[in-house]
């Protein structure tokens, strides 16, 4: 959710020019969250899932929707892989401590939505292209996946996702792409956002449910 999947740089015209991009449409699918003891979840389980999230962005990619109709299923696709609540609070960083347990759940509602948008605008540019689970491995308390994108006219780059069962089930907690880590470029921009309101979380909330 043959894939390429959870955009650093050859050369920094390449970063700016390409990378980017690649980041946009990866993003959402996706700084290492902390996660707790994994000892059921094994190799297989976790390659199974990102196998899973491949199949499902493949087919999305490949369905003839529309940008909105895509943007939907992207959402979809977000929600039954990757655990939300983590990323989420990941995402808000230590403003989440002083977040009521309300907040948190209208935050990881809004931010599942927003980074839907924000990302699921630049998917097409994943159409014709295809993603390819390479290797597992154990990392700690968790699984790391690595993949191989392929897009149109661009070589092969390097995709990494963060698998954890920390919620109960195999779940991807963040992405790498080329080594750049997408959950903390998310959390950077989150926080600027909460700057400009003054660290207000439900202003927060209200900017994200509309924006992207």
């Amino acid at each position: 959710m043959t894939v390429k999947v959870t955009i650093l740089t050859h050369t920094m015209t390449h970063m700016q020019n390409n990378t980017v991009n690649r980041r946009l449409v990866l993003a959402g699918i996706g700084g290492l969250v902390l996660a707790g003891p994994s000892f059921a979840m094994t190799n297989a389980d976790a390659s199974k899932l990102v196998q899973d999230v491949v199949k499902e962005i493949n087919r999305v990619i490949g369905s003839g929707k529309s940008e909105s109709g895509m943007i939907s299923d992207f959402e979809k696709l977000f929600r039954a892989y990757g655990d939300v609540p983590t990323i989420a609070r990941y995402a808000l960083g230590r403003d989440a401590r002083a977040a009521s347990p309300a907040q948190l759940n209208a935050f990881s509602d809004a931010f599942s939505g927003y980074l839907s948008r924000k990302y699921g605008k630049q998917f097409r540019q994943f159409i014709g292209g295809r993603l390819e689970v390479q290797s597992t491995r154990a990392v700690k308390s968790f699984y790391e996946v690595k993949t191989l994108a392929y897009l149109k006219g661009s070589s092969p780059f390097d995709v990494t996702f963060l698998v954890s069962d920390k919620a109960g089930r195999p779940l991807f907690f963040n992405m790498f792409i080329e080594g750049v880590n997408l959950l903390l470029t998310e959390r950077s921009e989150i926080g600027a956002i909460l700057d400009r309101r003054g660290g207000s979380i439900d202003k927060l909330i209200a900017d994200i449910k509309t924006a992207g």
